[in-house]
């Protein structure tokens, strides 16, 4: 006859298997439980943009006359710097058309710039021819004015941009005149030499791309004497590379 297991001990026994399955499932749940993650803060792209200070100085050709301000050549200059993370900021202006380089020299000490700026352009003398005035006196002027520009620069010659005269001669306001074609060579020899003299200042010909003009009536503004901002887009193109290099 088998022997009865008292009753005590087989309540002892399912307890003990209850405590040993409840065991076992909560280390399988343990085991599933997923980790804590420590959250990742994404790395800043660092920006390669530079900003910098741009001072136009001239006249007529400077302001832009008969075009919106996004289309003087200085603005279009600026624009091309900025594809290449150059910022101009900001751009000022001391130009008005009509201007000498007696009349822009006694802008500038009135104005009295904050200096210095990054880069500094210079654009002056059609007014002197245009006025008569004696062609001998316009070497000695020019010369002060880029002096000025220099020391607007921060004294930093390779920083100041000298563009030649363009030639109004072959506009209909002009009259396709060669007479004036050829003073306006005698004045940008004159720019030119003093410039080559001051070692390190740049000079940008733009006389050949403002003679376009006379073929290509596109390149000039309602008046048929200042240039379009088509025209001041090929000086900012000759204009801009070499600021960029300067400035980088």
């Amino acid at each position: 006859m088998q022997k009865l297991i008292p009753y005590k001990v087989v309540l002892l026994l399912v307890l003990l298997m209850i405590i040993g399955t409840s065991s076992c499932t909560k280390k399988v749940i343990m085991i599933e439980t997923p980790s804590t993650v420590t959250p990742v803060t994404p790395t800043p792209i660092p920006t390669t943009a530079v900003y910098k200070s741009y001072l136009a100085l001239g006249d007529s050709y400077t302001i832009g006359q008969l075009v919106d301000s996004v289309d003087r050549f200085p603005a279009q200059t600026a624009a091309i710097l900025k594809q290449q993370n150059i910022n101009i900021v900001p751009l000022q202006y001391i130009a008005t058309t009509g201007w000498t380089t007696t009349n822009l020299a006694t802008a500038i000490t009135s104005v009295n710039p904050n200096v210095p700026f990054d880069v500094v352009s210079l654009l002056i003398g059609v007014n002197d021819q245009y006025q008569n005035r004696n062609i001998n006196d316009y070497a000695g002027r020019f010369r002060q004015l880029l002096q000025t520009a220099i020391q607007l620069a921060g004294n930093k010659p390779s920083h100041v941009f000298v563009l030649s005269i363009p030639d109004y001669g072959v506009t209909p306001f002009g009259g396709n005149n060669a007479a004036i074609s050829l003073q306006i060579d005698a004045y940008n020899a004159i720019n030119k030499q003093v410039t080559q003299t001051l070692t390190g200042v740049n000079y940008i010909d733009i006389t050949p791309a403002s003679r376009l003009a006379a073929t290509n009536k596109n390149l000039l503004a309602i008046d048929g004497l200042h240039p379009s901002g088509k025209q001041y887009k090929l000086w900012a193109e000759q204009l801009a590379p070499q600021m960029a290099a300067a400035l980088k």
